[in-house]
């Protein structure tokens, strides 16, 4: 598939529906931008939500697993 695309004064690329159909790439996505010797090199990527843990989550944490290690030293496991 080729098209003809253009570039707004703001730098912002409109990817034709059928390709962003094609390619699974929804409202929203995300998408990695590459500069190669050919051109630009574009193909859809994927973004993982990042927890930053604050002294209380990892408290939690500890909690849990410690509550894990007494039931599992409880049924000799440990």
């Amino acid at each position: 598939m080729r098209n003809t695309i253009q570039v707004s004064r703001r730098g912002v690329l409109t990817l034709p529906k059928e390709l962003r159909e094609k390619l699974g790439i929804e409202d929203g996505g995300v998408v990695m931008v590459e500069e190669s010797v050919q051109g630009i090199y574009l193909r859809p990527a994927v973004a993982y939500p990042v927890e930053m843990y604050t002294d209380e989550r990892v408290a939690e944490f500890d909690q849990v697993e410690a509550e894990l290690g007494r039931h599992l030293a409880a049924k000799g496991r440990k």
